[in-house]
């Protein structure tokens, strides 16, 4: 009993179970898709269009291959939609919340798991901390709804409106982008409503509240009545995520968006400057925009948000060390300090790793992206970040994609929601670290 203990200690690490979790719901998610009864037409989907779409709504992406207000009949819709509030909490997340309100025990194991999961600075308050995840996300989906459905309901009725508003404040919250509006004419996702303040705002706020983080919420939380400072952390989301919507809104506003009327431009401006950081949305056609616009939102797409948050993307916390550590290098400082602190030696190298590894990843799925399909470099590059950012915009070409770019974006899902780190984690295995080091040399850099 103690070595199958051990075996299952050693095998089924925290990272891997994570891992695990996620390709059983995907795997699952895709077999409900790939039902007669899941397509508004009673025919059974083709199981890589179903493992895609599942994909995408784990992963909290939005890409799509099928449109998912015609084809998917509402069984269908509503298994994505579950697809979606799944991998957005993350099943962990959801399973340890399932054990808390059944008065289950929660082990160390479980504790540790859940604490690599959410990313959580220490294992202690971790059941707390859960509670606190699921009823702040219920709470913000359901004022959400309640903003939306005063368009959705006047639109639609009162049946299909309530529908739309639910689905679209989870999809919003959970940063996935998978809408229920179809296709409008030319115009698809949120186009019809780009000069709809209720929409545009309430979507915005969805996105930002989503992406920034439970463990953001949570200090914000406890710190509202006292007079304590906010953990470095926090300081740096909420401060880089200001200007990293500040910045593309000022070149959105007085570059991309000169033709539209006064309202409209800020609205398109602002929309644009928030949903690429992986949400999905969009109010304008990103096919016809400039390659400078597609550019800047591939940056935007990679960056995505807070760690522990519904969002993909190397992490605006990544964003920051990384400028921080080339600002005090540039000036020949030894430390990195930001607000009285210093920054960790080991917290800027995986900064750096992750920043190589996502783009490698996205210049080799790019470049095979350009070998096999007949689309121009730029499109590719496009297509890649939105699926490694989990963002889940597209220039309209996704459908059109063969199987195996299919498969390379699906696998780039994966990655983007779990975390690049996560996956090598649970992966490779770790050779015990040897006391003694090797003999340094110099070498020239730039």
């Amino acid at each position: 009993m103690v070595r199958i203990k051990v075996f299952l200690h050693d095998h089924f690490t925290s990272f891997r179970t994570i891992l695990l979790a996620f390709l059983c719901l995907i795997v699952v998610g895709a077999f409900l898709l790939s039902l007669p009864i899941s397509s508004a037409t009673g025919q059974a989907t083709n199981f890589l269009d179903a493992l895609f779409t599942s994909s995408s709504a784990v992963c909290v992406t939005g890409l799509m291959v099928r449109d998912t207000a015609s084809y998917w009949s509402f069984f269908g819709q509503f298994i994505i939609l579950l697809l979606i509030q799944f991998g957005g909490l993350g099943i962990i997340t959801i399973a340890i919340t399932t054990l808390i309100f059944t008065g289950r025990r929660i082990g160390i194991m479980q504790r540790s798991t859940m604490q690599d999961a959410i990313s959580a600075p220490q294992i202690g308050g971790i059941v707390r901390f859960t509670k606190f995840i699921f009823l702040g996300t219920i709470l913000i989906e359901l004022f959400g709804a309640c903003l939306l459905s005063i368009v959705f309901i006047k639109d639609y009725g009162w049946l299909q409106g309530i529908w739309l508003s639910i689905f679209h404040s989870i999809s919003a919250f959970c940063n996935a982008g998978f809408d229920l509006l179809g296709q409008h004419g030319s115009q698809t996702s949120l186009m019809p409503y780009v000069n709809n303040p209720i929409i545009c705002i309430t979507i915005s706020f969805l996105i930002v509240s989503g992406g920034i983080g439970f463990l953001t919420w949570r200090d914000l939380f406890d710190k509202r009545f006292q007079n304590k400072p906010l953990r470095l952390q926090t300081k740096i989301i909420l401060l880089t995520t200001f200007w990293l919507i500040l910045l593309p809104f000022l070149y959105f506003y007085f570059i991309e968006f000169k033709q539209f009327p006064i309202q409209d431009r800020i609205l398109a401006a602002l929309f644009q400057s928030i949903t690429p950081r992986t949400a999905g949305f969009s109010t304008v056609d990103y096919g016809s925009m400039s390659q400078s616009g597609l550019f800047i939102t591939i940056l935007l797409m990679l960056v995505g948000g807070a760690p522990g948050s519904t969002a993909g993307g190397i992490k605006v916390t990544s964003l920051f060390v990384l400028v921080a550590f080339t600002y005090a290098f540039i000036r020949k400082k030894e430390d990195v300090n930001f607000s009285q602190r210093r920054i960790g030696v080991d917290v800027i190298e995986h900064a750096v790793a992750i920043l190589f590894i996502y783009f490698f990843l996205l210049i080799f799925g790019a470049l095979i992206l350009v070998s096999i399909e007949k689309i121009d470099l730029l499109a590719a590059l496009f297509e890649c970040a939105s699926a490694l950012g989990t963002v889940g915009l597209s220039i309209g070409i996704t459908a059109s994609l063969s199987e195996v770019s299919k498969l390379i974006l699906i696998s780039f899902m994966w990655f983007g929601r779990i975390g690049v780190l996560t996956i090598a984690y649970a992966t490779i295995r770790t050779s015990n670290r040897v006391p003694s080091r090797f003999p340094s040399e110099k070498i020239v850099i730039g």
